[in-house]
């Protein structure tokens, strides 16, 4: 995941509506008086984390006297095996801490890494779809804390705009100029599976994963570079190498607005849209604090906030953000496609493996 930035600091403070979004976020509620109440935040690093611990910690601090500590966290997959070692060493490396929908479900069956929240003491989750407040049989165990896309993209010097992502196979026009992700969970399955197939229905069955893979080995030809770097794709997108492929909503933008010659889609099936979650280590003693910090995440405020200053998409309606369009477009869009996660989990060996062999042209 990435997470950069599509409209500067300096931009935002420029426009009344961004002073006043600050304004407002600082406003939530007033400092209570000082005490010794921290909370350790996990999230991605780089970027994303300096972004959170610039704009959306001090405001929560400033709201509710709560300190917050900053862990980097790798991606929520490897951070989950941190996690799980932690707790059983008695030790608590984060309270909070980001998950994707399937690393979260992975912990679910798990058991104890993870500990539920009280939904009652986080009010604005009213604002929220139900879909973003996953709950298992111990409760409400993760609360959306941001989304993000995955997008097609195109140097639009260079081609015309594809109406659709079918286009990609034409090699009359894409022949050695796309660039793919190489990861099998990218969700470029997914991308397959709704513009062939029959979505998620797809994923059931191991012939339906194999349709999918012969259907991705038919874009070989078109692919210049399989990355398994953000930076590779970027650079490759630079150069001139690459005219067109799979990439960050927000990272697309952010280099189109310095002046790259690159403009982010929404092809006719859209674009994979996925979503980390906040989650409450099983072993803290910050319920309180922690949920606090959710339920601030969650006010419609928080939401604008993140997406003018850190470019993730809002888990609220673009009118509930108070979003124009152009700020709205430049983080999220329609149609979303949403990742097959729990046959990822359920047949993770069968689809890694022939995704590997299928990249090797065996």
């Amino acid at each position: 995941m990435a997470m950069k930035s599509t409209l500067s600091r300096r931009t935002l403070l420029k426009s009344g509506a961004g002073a006043a979004t600050l304004a407002a976020a600082g406003s939530l509620g007033a400092p209570l008086i000082a005490q010794e109440r921290s909370l350790k935040i996990g999230s991605y690093g780089g970027y994303f984390e300096n972004s959170l611990k610039e704009h959306v910690y001090p405001k929560f601090t400033e709201a509710t006297g709560i300190a917050v500590e900053s862990v980097t966290q790798p991606n929520s997959s490897d951070w989950l095996v941190t996690m799980q070692q932690a707790a059983n060493a008695g030790n608590v490396p984060a309270d909070l801490s980001l998950y994707s929908r399937d690393t979260m479900i992975k912990a679910s069956r798990i058991g104890d890494i993870l500990k539920p929240m009280d939904a009652a003491a986080i009010p604005n989750l009213k604002y929220f779809d139900d879909y973003y407040a996953f709950e298992d049989k111990a409760g409400t165990i993760g609360v959306g804390a941001m989304a993000w896309f995955s997008a097609m993209v195109i140097n639009p010097d260079e081609v015309k705009t594809p109406e659709s992502w079918a286009e990609f196979w034409d090699t009359s026009r894409f022949e050695a100029s796309l660039g793919i992700s190489k990861l099998f969970n990218s969700h470029f399955l997914d991308v397959i599976a709704a513009t062939f197939f029959e979505g998620q229905e797809t994923f059931k069955t191991k012939d339906g994963i194999m349709a999918l893979i012969e259907k991705a080995a038919e874009i070989k030809p078109n692919v210049a570079l399989w990355w398994s770097a953000e930076s590779q794709m970027e650079q490759g997108m630079k150069n001139l190498d690459i005219v067109g492929g799979m990439y960050y909503l927000d990272v697309a933008g952010l280099m189109a607005a310095d002046g790259f010659p690159i403009k982010p889609l929404f092809p006719k099936e859209g674009n994979p849209g996925d979503y980390g979650s906040w989650c409450l280590a099983g072993l803290s003693t910050k319920g309180g604090e922690a949920a606090e910090f959710v339920n601030f995440s969650c006010d419609p405020t928080t939401q604008k906030l993140m997406s003018l200053m850190i470019g993730t998409a809002p888990l609220v309606s673009q009118e509930a953000a108070g979003l124009t369009d152009a700020e709205f477009a430049a983080v999220s869009g329609t149609p979303v496609i949403h990742p097959a996660y729990e046959a990822y989990l359920d047949m993770e060996t069968f689809i890694q493996e022939s995704w590997d062999k299928m990249l090797a042209g065996a």
